[in-house]
């Protein structure tokens, strides 16, 4: 069967996650009926990293075997048809080996946080940003997070309800730069234990705020204990905007 690599973007919003859920509509729910009424056959699409409710994705990465060869942009423009009008799009389309795998072939995978660090709220970002109106000092928030990059055990960074075997996990970016009133916070990895990025940067706005220390927030990765973690932020502000593979554009 053909296997085909898209690309998908899409605000999380309305949806329940990527996950199907029995909840509501998931992400992976609407682009699977969807590629599921121009193929005329059900489908199962395979994501490179799930994300939660409410978080979005400008480059999330999925892969689906169809009985039929189709022209791979045909496969985008037919599938993007069927996703009006929910907040879904298939960027790129390719045909790949079946030996590629979305998840697993995947070498590193990139995020970012967006932090509205104004009085007012958000109007035009609303539900696409955290909205901290306290002042952050977005240069303290990025020496705390040069703390955490490498080889770590962190716990302390994630969720009670994580499946992952092991908590130790590999940090290869976290940087943090103010754009105006915006707060950028990336982070790279080739894998991610849930909810560490939220917990994270809930921790360094801690520091931001002058609320925690540098050294503080070292201490808490040195504890690994979920207790020593800053508040979770919300799903609101992440982004899955990279996923990297090898041999593959």
């Amino acid at each position: 069967m053909p296997r085909y690599k898209l690309v998908v973007e899409y605000d999380g919003t309305p949806f329940t996650g990527w996950q199907h859920q029995t909840n509501g509509l998931s992400v992976q729910q609407a682009v699977e009926d969807a590629i599921a009424r121009f193929a005329g056959m059900p489908v199962r699409v395979h994501c490179a990293g799930r994300t939660d409710s409410g978080v979005h994705a400008t480059h999330q990465v999925v892969h689906v075997d169809l009985e039929k060869e189709w022209r791979p942009d045909t496969v985008r423009d037919a599938t993007n048809a069927h996703l009006k009008p929910a907040p879904v799009a298939i960027l790129a389309a390719q045909m790949v080996p079946e030996t590629f795998n979305a998840r697993l072939s995947a070498v590193k995978r990139h995020y970012v946080y967006r932090i509205l660090n104004r009085r007012a709220p958000p109007s035009l970002d609303a539900n696409r940003v955290w909205h901290v109106a306290w002042k952050l000092d977005a240069t303290i928030m990025h020496e705390a997070a040069r703390t955490l990059i490498g080889r770590h055990d962190f716990t302390t960074f994630r969720a009670a309800e994580c499946q992952a075997n092991s908590p130790i996990r590999t940090l290869d970016r976290l940087d943090v730069e103010r754009i105006g009133d915006e707060i950028r916070i990336y982070a790279s990895a080739r894998s991610f234990l849930h909810h560490q990025v939220r917990s994270i940067t809930g921790t360094l706005e801690r520091a931001g705020a002058g609320r925690w220390s540098v050294e503080d927030v070292r201490a808490a990765l040195d504890a690994r204990d979920r207790k020593r973690c800053g508040p979770m932020a919300p799903s609101t502000g992440l982004y899955l905007i990279g996923v990297d593979y090898p041999d593959l554009a």
